[in-house]
């Protein structure tokens, strides 16, 4: 155990001078490797086997997808279709861009993608149209936790497959909430908003004009809006495995963006490979230190030490869930959202097995509260990112993000976590 804490202390304080993910983790495996004694060549290959499997093969898949979707300008289509129902009211931009990301994320399910696509569209848009630079930022940060929820999810691909459950069952374990907390974040925003003087709303239309515009930005929309129904569908029937699925999102992407839309051309097709197969590398990087760091671990039995240790402190059901979200919850805030699921399925699901928590119950644990802890600082890795693509500064979008949060996201975790039947009704179904 103790080889353990010192591996992990030299991780985050690595992830703290801001050392790449995978770097850190990678140097963690080799200290911890070497302090206890372990043959560090023989958790190698166990890690080049657990990043060699089929199923992993999704991960890239879902994220070239999601790159090409904002090449050839399917987002903003989606953008367009539901500013044609909320648009022209006040506030409305800020729906819209909630609703977006979450569309955005049943297509792509990665967070990064959607601030990038959605972000450098909404935000100077709504900045132009009065809304507080701050807000904007914060609401486009808050909203790309969705495209983690919404599925197909990446950090629920990682981590089905970490605790060895189904990955359909770890996807409709999130959707659930991530629905919920769409709603609410739109009607966070339109609070917020309400004593703002600086916001432009255009002139509502008529009736029939509106219909109208709704059935235009539909028919354009089309193609985006059904790509999440095949792909999902495929998944939900039997008929795809997720990896199979992934195929088929990016075929599709590929068919309607170069055949259909003719909006994905050569240089951006190749800017958006170059950029996935970087984030891709990234991944798979830190998902095998990982997996070599977790083999160690699980033979040295640290997660049943660990497990021991929690449960220690209180036998009691309530206080050892509450323990698990802070942990999970400090975890967020130092590591991206894949690399934590991991962690949680190699820590702290021996934790849960003890106190007799649902394996998908604790998928939708870790989902949601990984995501609240990527928007929290002090590292809040999707936060900086958003403000990066904004160009804002900190203080603008603190107090902003810190609002949704604490209102917004926080309640969210309690909810799932104290009412299982919020993240089991839909995986239910499957059975």
């Amino acid at each position: 155990m103790i080889f353990f804490l010192l591996a992990i202390t030299i991780v985050i304080f690595l992830l703290l001078i801001e050392v790449p993910v995978g770097f850190a983790f990678g140097i963690g495996a080799l200290v911890y490797g070497y302090t206890s004694g372990t043959n560090i060549s023989f958790h190698a290959g166990f890690g080049y086997t657990q990043v060699s499997a089929f199923s992993l093969l999704a991960i890239p898949l879902f994220i070239l997808s999601g790159t090409l979707m904002g090449a050839s300008g399917i987002s903003d289509r989606l953008l367009n279709f539901v500013n044609s129902f909320v648009g022209r009211t006040k506030g409305g931009l800020g729906a819209v861009t909630v609703i977006t990301c979450a569309l955005f994320g049943a297509i792509s399910g990665s967070a990064s993608a959607a601030i990038a696509a959605i972000g450098k569209i909404m935000v100077p848009r709504m900045i132009k149209e009065g809304y507080p630079p701050g807000h904007a930022t914060a609401l486009i940060a808050v909203s790309s936790v969705l495209a983690l929820m919404i599925p197909p999810s990446i950090p629920m691909i990682v981590f089905a497959i970490a605790i060895r459950e189904s990955v359909a069952k770890a996807f409709l374990a999130t959707m659930g909430p991530g629905i919920m907390l769409a709603i609410i974040y739109c009607g966070l925003n339109f609070f917020f908003l309400r004593k703002t003087t600086t916001i432009q709303v255009q002139p509502k239309l008529p009736m029939p004009e509106t219909i109208r515009q709704i059935a235009i930005t539909g028919k354009q929309a089309t193609l985006a809006i059904v790509m999440p129904i095949i792909v999902l569908g495929g998944i939900y029937t039997g008929i795809a495995t997720p990896t199979e699925a992934g195929a088929v999102a990016l075929v599709y992407t590929l068919v309607v963006g170069t055949l259909i839309y003719r909006t994905l051309k050569f240089g951006p097709l190749f800017d958006s490979t170059v950029e996935a197969a970087r984030l891709t590398g990234a991944i798979i990087m830190v998902l095998f230190f990982l997996f070599v760091m977790s083999r160690g671990m699980v033979l040295a039995k640290v997660p049943t030490h660990f497990a021991d240790l929690l449960l220690s402190i209180s036998d009691n059901r309530i206080v050892i869930l509450l323990l698990i979200n802070v942990l999970l919850l400090l975890m967020g805030m130092i590591i991206d959202d894949v690399s934590g699921s991991i962690l949680a399925a190699i820590i702290l699901l021996p934790v849960t097995q003890k106190i007799g928590l649902d394996p998908i119950h604790f998928a939708a644990i870790v989902g949601t509260n990984l995501g609240l802890g990527n928007i929290s600082p002090p590292c809040a890795p999707l936060l900086y990112m958003a403000g990066g693509v904004t160009r804002q500064p900190l203080s603008e979008y603190i107090g902003p993000t810190m609002k949704f949060l604490v209102l917004g996201h926080l309640p969210m975790v309690f909810l799932v976590t104290f009412i299982p039947e919020l993240s089991l009704f839909l995986p239910g179904l499957l059975d």
